[in-house]
């Protein structure tokens, strides 16, 4: 926040302070600033700091945001400041006048002043226009034959004609960009104008932090609160070279608040950290047991309505507390510079080495906190009874450090291919997906099915399905082929199940996933394989099948 918006006026302070104390006269404040914050998911931990003069009796920390937490106010000072009583109170921001004017003034009014020049260059060139249409054709003026007013002999007519011409075009073309420039002053204007309104206007409110204190000596005096609404969200961008077999993994963080104050020039740190979650979660309740009478088919029935009548409201609200709970606000770059990772026992702390600006504007700053080039094994998957496709995926170890899950952008060979979601648990076990493969030809054969009974004397019934699966790789090069199907599992010890496949699949339990079948083949460039599965399922005949697939 600049300077002009942290101090009180010493008319406007006096009054303020003293009534913060009680009624005691008080010098104006010192400016104070934002010199250090600590962002979380969702709030923030800001320090500011306020020089102390030797002798001085209080401290008045002015313009504050008026949504800090009051029970997180905290305050140290240097060696020789003794620190006694400290009171808050909240004022309209308006009463403050330009002592507490809001952050985003002095862009307003940069911007204000840009569009006063160019109306008024605008206004000069619109005199201009008119002087120069008073030059009309003679013919037209002073009737045929005659010079019009100032433009002297009859044959400097053409000269000064072809001189009005161009004057006119440049007038017009100038007057022109002219209105383009204020368009796009006025477009920007508006969403400034609209945030001042939100945090400025009517009825808004700032905090005002009095302190007590004994400065046998000068120094510094910090105040640190914590404010809720500013938050960071981690990004990913992964770039894949095929050629090299290297995927470039890019962290970045996108930094947003609208508190009030500006962080100019702020030493700031990205923390993984909850300080508003719970403090303790649930404990476990009772869990009793016992035999319920029989009831009769009717009354069963009855209860079973009346049940779901009660719980409809409890889904109700919960539906309702989900939505307003899951709602998230929706989300320009900076220069590349490396962040220093630091993991503690219960959080992930990134350290920005230089001095960072976030507007209170809600604009989203970007920061990249590192890279790492990784080696990728370059796989071709398929899940031909899902979708006909194939899809190019490069599996990596993952990545050393700490990386919390957030949305990532895809790119291959510099080609952009599209949104993911980065997780390290989902990287480890499937690596990363980079977007179709046009030169792998899935083709899925109708599935045949029969039906029979089986087992002595027709007891079980039977049900057989068969699937053949065709790949054809039409790369220059041979493929590292991944292709995977569903198989059926027995949840019940009458119903069996008897698999065969052609050829033999690498698992039946991929990813430790009962049912999930994998082939791993080496398709050479211009080959074909064909993939096959039959799966015949038995249970007893006087048994319905339920086949969830």
């Amino acid at each position: 926040m600049s300077k002009r918006l942290l101090a009180l006026s010493a008319v406007l302070a006096a009054p303020l302070t003293a009534a913060a104390a009680g009624g005691g006269g008080l010098d104006a404040p010192d400016i104070s600033r934002v010199t250090a914050v600590k962002l979380y998911p969702g709030s923030a931990t800001v320090e500011r700091v306020l020089n102390v003069a030797a002798g001085a009796r209080q401290a008045v920390f002015a313009c504050l945001p008026a949504a800090l937490d009051v029970a997180s106010l905290r305050v140290d000072a240097d060696a020789g400041i003794r620190v006694g009583d400290m009171s808050t109170r909240q004022v309209a921001r308006e009463l403050l006048g330009a002592a507490c004017a809001s952050p985003l003034d002095e862009r307003i009014r940069a911007l204000e002043d840009r569009l006063a020049a160019l109306q008024a260059e605008d206004g000069g060139i619109e005199t201009a226009v008119g002087y120069l249409n008073s030059f009309q054709r003679p013919a037209e003026k002073e009737g045929q034959g005659a010079a019009a007013p100032g433009m002297g002999d009859p044959g400097q007519i053409a000269a000064t004609a072809q001189a009005l011409t161009q004057s006119m075009h440049t007038a017009l073309q100038r007057r022109h960009e002219l209105l383009r420039q204020q368009q796009a002053i006025e477009e920007e204007l508006k969403p400034l104008l609209a945030e001042r309104k939100r945090i400025g206007g009517g009825d808004a409110k700032v905090s005002v932090v009095s302190v007590t204190l004994a400065a046998e000596r000068a120094g510094q005096l910090r105040l640190t609160y914590q404010v809720r609404g500013p938050g960071w969200q981690p990004g990913y961008r992964a770039t894949l070279d095929s050629a090299s077999k290297k995927v470039l993994l890019q962290r970045q963080a996108l930094v947003a608040q609208n508190t009030g104050e500006d962080w100019n020039g702020v030493r700031l740190t990205l923390s993984t950290g909850q300080p508003g979650g719970a403090t303790e979660g649930p404990l476990p309740r009772p869990w009793r047991v016992t035999l319920r009478p029989p009831m009769q088919k009717n009354a069963r029935a009855a209860g079973m309505a009346m049940e779901s009548a009660a719980m409809a409201p409890r889904m109700a609200a919960a539906r309702a507390t989900a939505d307003e709970d899951g709602a998230v606000p929706e989300e320009e770059p900076m220069p590349s510079f490396d962040v220093e990772s630091i993991d503690s026992a219960y959080a992930t702390e990134f350290a920005v080495p230089q001095p960072i600006t976030v507007p209170s504007s809600g604009q989203r700053v970007s920061l990249t906190l590192g890279e790492q080039q990784l080696d990728a094994k370059l796989r071709v998957r398929t899940s031909p009874a899902q979708e006909e496709a194939a899809y190019l995926i490069a599996e990596v170890a993952a990545p050393e450090g700490v990386w919390p899950g957030g949305p990532l952008d895809l790119y291959r060979d510099s080609a952009y291919v599209g949104k993911g979601r980065f997780d390290v648990d989902a990287l480890a076990r499937s690596g990363l997906a980079f977007g179709r493969d046009e030169n792998v030809r899935v083709r899925a054969e109708m599935p045949k099915r029969g039906a029979g009974s089986a087992g002595f004397i027709g007891s079980r019934r039977e049900q057989s399905i068969a699937r053949t699966y065709t790949i054809e790789n039409r790369h220059k090069d041979a493929i590292e082929l991944q292709v995977l199907d569903a198989a059926p599992v027995s949840e019940h010890e009458d119903v069996r199940v008897q698999s065969s496949y052609q050829p033999n699949p690498t698992s039946t339990e991929w990813r430790q996933q009962p049912g999930t079948v994998l082939w791993e083949h080496k398709l050479a460039a211009g080959a074909t394989q064909k993939f096959s599965a039959s799966h015949t399922i038995t249970w007893p005949k006087d048994q319905n099948l339920s086949d969830r697939h």
